[in-house]
Order: structure tokens, then sequence, then C-alpha cells
């Protein structure tokens, strides 16, 4: 009986290889959830700004003497703190990540990871530029929905490279997005859903499905 196992050990072991080598296997379940914490407080601080009575410009007197559509972000604190929270999350959802990797014995930029990287960076960047020419046009309700959107088409070009519940997280944010676009006025709302709460329960479900054992 232990001499028929034998092949089905060496045949599952050789398929462990391969899929250590074309996917990156280790992302943690603990980025998703600290890159939504981070998502949420960004929300939070957005709020007063965007409904309330405080004024996002920084320079007000000045805003109106400079032109282009880099200088009308530059003097938004809006834009400042998304830029915050994007980095904040970057660095959080890194560290859990590193970490995994070196308890995996894996390395965290190998060949998977750097096609993990390019492939949603593409979509990402494309959607940045696209972006920043809505703010030009004076078109800014339509940012929220193109943030989603872009982002869930770069998790989805880049999901046949990780693990394949990322496809999910991708399909939920590209359908806020397209939401959002009918509801433009509430786009910290669907802002917050997307990049923050799925984030989280993304992250909490992947942390139980492949590390809860190992914790």
């Amino acid at each position: 009986m232990e001499e028929q196992q034998k092949p089905v050990e060496a045949i599952n072991s050789i398929r462990d290889m391969m899929e250590r080598s074309s996917r990156f296997i280790s992302l943690s379940g603990l980025s998703g959830v600290s890159a939504g914490i981070c998502a949420l407080a960004g929300a939070w601080l957005a709020y007063g700004y965007i409904h309330g009575d405080r004024d996002p410009r920084i320079r007000p007197d000045e805003l109106y003497d400079v032109e282009g559509p880099f200088s009308i972000l530059l003097n938004d604190r809006l834009f400042w703190i998304a830029m915050g929270t994007f980095i904040a999350a970057f660095i959080s959802a890194f560290f859990f990540t590193w970490l995994k990797s070196r308890k995996e014995g894996i390395p965290i930029w190998g060949s998977s990871a750097r096609r993990l990287m390019i492939n949603v960076s593409i979509p990402m960047l494309v959607g940045a530029v696209f972006l920043v020419q809505l703010v030009e046009y004076g078109t800014p309700a339509l940012v929220a929905p193109g943030c989603l959107i872009f982002y869930g088409l770069g998790l989805l070009n880049a999901s046949r490279y990780t693990l394949p519940e990322i496809r999910y997280l991708a399909l939920v944010q590209l359908a806020l997005g397209l939401i959002n676009l009918r509801y433009a006025g509430l786009g910290l709302l669907f802002w917050t859903l997307g990049f923050g709460v799925m984030h989280i329960v993304y992250g909490l479900y992947m942390w139980w499905k492949y590390e809860r054992q190992s914790a």
C-alpha cells in the first residue's frame, strides 16, 4: 500500500513545485486586512472635505493662479490623503507579505512576483493618467468609480499569477465601480466599500483558508 502511495506523493510534490514557480502564492491575508484598514482611515479623513464644511484646497487664494491638472491636484488635500493612504496600504501589505515569504522560504521578488507586479501595474498606471485627465476636464465625480474599475482590471489581469481567489476580489471591484458610475455622488461610499470593507473581508477569508493553521 505504501509503495502505491509513493508515486502519488511524488506527483503532488512536482505539482506543488510547479505551482510555486508559476504563481506568487505568498500574498498574506493580513496584507488585505491592513490595506483595508488604511483605506477606512483615509475615507474617514476625507469625509469632512467631501461632505463637510472643510475646504479641500490648500491655498484657496492661489489655486486659480496656476494652470494644469497637476497644479490642481497638488493644491488639493484630498489628493494628499489619497497618496498617504496608498503609501500606508502598500507598506503594510508589503510587510505582511514579506513576513509570509520569509516564513515559507520563498523569495519575495522572484519571477512570479515580477510577473504579478507588471500585470497589475499596467492597467493601474493607464488608469492614473486617465483619472488625471478627468480632473483636468472638471469631472472629479468620476474619479472614485475610475479608481475601482482600473484597480479591478489590474487585479483581474494579475490573477493568473497568484492565488485564484483574487479574481473574485477583482470582479467585486469592477462591479462596485460600474454601479458607482450610476451614482457618482456616492463616490466616497463606494470607495470605502471597495478599498476598505472588501479588502478586509478578502484578507480575513484568505487568512482563515491558508494561514490559520500555521498561525
